[in-house]
C-alpha cells in the first residue's frame, strides 16, 4: 500500500535499505565547502582568503573538484563536491568581491558535514517485520526511497451482539436497551488496524446465534460474540459454540472480576472469544483477550498502556483468587497523582469508563488496598491536573 496511507499498519516483513541514507555527503550549514587544512589558524583578527569558485545549489550534482585554497558557497543539503572535506558557517565568512571569501574561524575535516550513511547504512535493517508504523516511520520509509510498503492484511474480525432486550434504535423502547457493546467493541477493533465486521444482533435462540456464528467463522479471521455466557436458562452461546465444530469451547470462565464469563473457543482453526454481555465487562475481556491474540494473528507486539504511580484516596477492595479491575479517576495537584475509585463494583455502568482514566488491577493474592497506598495506574485517558488553591 502508499507508505502515506500506512499510518498504525503492521509491517509483513524486514525492510532493508537498498542505498545508503543521505544517500551521498552532503552540508549540514549554509556556508562554504572547503578543505579545512586550508582554514587552520584562521580568525577574526587573522582571517584566511580563499578563491571561490562559484555555488552548488541543493538539487544540483556538482561536476568539479575542489582545489586547494579553494572554496565553493553551499546552502544546507547540497552535495559536497570532491575535494572538499568541511562546510564553513556563513556567519564566519565575508565576501570580498565575486572570487574571494574571508574566512574567520578554522574547521576541522568533517565538521558541518552530513556524511553518507550517517542516518541509515545500505544492508542494515531499518525495521523489523511486526512493526507498527507510526508517523516517524512513514518519513523513513521515504527517506529510503519506498513509496510503497508490504503490510500485514487486516484481520477481519465479526462482532455479534445476542440479547431479546437489545435494539439499535436511538431511543428506548418499551423494555428494550441500545446494543452498546458493539460500537464500542467495532471502534477498539478499528483502534487496532482490524477490520470489523458487524453481524448484528439477534435475539436468545438457539439456531438464530448458530447461524450468524457460523457466517462469522466463515467470513472472518476471528469472531467476538457478546452475552449468553454466563449460566442462566438463557446462556447458551457456550452449547452452541460446541456444536458447531471442534475443537468448540477451551475455557468457560476466567479469574476476572468483573468479565468472570468470558469464554475462549476455537472452531476450524479459528477462535471465537465469548464477551460477558455488561459493558464493562466485556470491555476489559477485549482488553485482556482480544487485544493481545490479535496482536499475535499479526505478529506484532503490544502497545505498552502508560503506567503511573498514584496515591489511593480511600480504600479499595479485592477478591482472593481472582485478579480485580478498579476503574479510577487519577488527578494531579502540586506534583502528587491521587487516584480516586471511580466505582468498585457494577459491571453494567459505562459511565465508570467514561469517567475514568485509568485502571488498578489487584493481583489475586491480595485483599485489597488502603487509603494513602501507593499503586500503579494503567492509563487510558490522559491526566486530570487540579489547580492548586491558595
Amino acid at each position: 500500500m502508499p507508505v502515506q496511507q500506512a499510518l498504525g499498519r503492521i509491517l509483513s516483513k524486514d525492510v532493508v535499505a537498498q542505498a545508503h541514507v543521505p544517500a551521498f555527503d552532503r552540508a549540514a550549514m549554509d556556508g562554504f565547502a572547503v578543505n579545512a587544512e586550508d582554514t587552520y589558524g584562521a580568525s577574526i583578527s587573522a582571517p584566511v582568503f580563499l578563491h571561490n569558485v562559484g555555488e552548488i545549489r541543493i538539487e544540483e550534482k556538482p561536476n568539479l573538484t575542489l582545489k586547494r585554497a579553494e572554496s565553493i558557497a553551499i546552502v544546507t543539503g547540497g552535495q559536497m563536491p570532491q575535494g572538499a572535506n568541511a562546510i564553513v558557517m556563513i556567519e564566519h565568512t565575508r565576501a570580498m568581491g565575486k572570487e574571494t571569501v574571508e574566512i574567520t574561524s578554522e574547521v576541522h575535516p568533517a565538521e558541518n558535514v552530513s556524511r553518507a550513511g550517517e542516518d541509515v547504512e545500505r544492508g542494515s535493517i531499518v525495521m523489523t517485520k511486526g512493526t507498527r508504523l507510526l508517523p516517524q516511520d512513514l518519513g523513513m520509509l521515504r527517506a529510503l526511497g519506498l513509496v510503497e510498503i508490504e503490510v500485514a492484511q487486516k484481520p477481519r474480525v465479526a462482532v455479534l451482539s445476542t440479547g431479546n432486550e437489545l435494539t439499535d434504535g436511538d431511543l428506548r423502547e418499551g423494555n428494550r436497551i441500545p446494543d452498546i457493546n458493539r460500537p464500542t467493541l467495532m471502534g477498539a477493533l478499528t483502534e487496532l488496524a482490524c477490520e470489523p465486521v458487524d453481524l448484528g444482533i439477534v435475539p436468545d435462540q438457539f439456531d438464530s446465534i448458530r447461524d450468524k456464528l457460523v457466517e462469522g467463522i466463515r467470513d472472518c479471521d476471528m469472531v467476538l460474540v457478546t452475552a449468553g455466557t454466563s449460566v442462566g436458562p438463557r446462556d447458551m452461546v457456550p452449547n452452541i459454540i460446541d456444536s458447531i465444530g471442534k475443537p468448540g469451547m477451551l475455557v468457560h470462565g476466567i479469574a476476572i472480576r468483573p468479565s468472570m464469563p468470558t469464554g475462549l473457543a476455537v472452531v476450524d482453526g479459528k477462535p471465537i472469544v465469548s464477551l460477558p454481555g455488561y459493558p464493562v465487562s466485556a470491555y476489559i475481556s477485549f482488553l485482556e483477550f482480544v487485544h493481545p491474540l490479535i496482536c499475535h494473528i499479526l505478529d506484532t507486539n503490544l502497545p505498552p498502556r502508560p503506567r503511573i504511580r498514584a496515591r489511593l484516596n480511600r480504600r479499595i477492595a479485592g477478591v482472593l483468587g481472582s485478579r480485580t479491575y478498579v476503574r479510577v479517576k487519577v488527578t494531579m495537584s502540586n506534583g502528587v497523582c491521587m487516584a480516586e475509585p471511580v466505582r468498585t463494583s457494577g459491571a453494567g455502568i459505562l459511565s465508570s469508563l467514561v469517567q475514568a482514566n485509568g485502571f488498578i488491577i489487584i493481583p489475586e493474592n491480595v485483599e485489597g488496598y488502603e487509603e494513602d497506598h501507593e499503586v500503579e495506574v494503567e492509563l487510558f485517558r490522559p491526566l486530570e491536573r487540579k489547580k492548586s488553591v491558595n
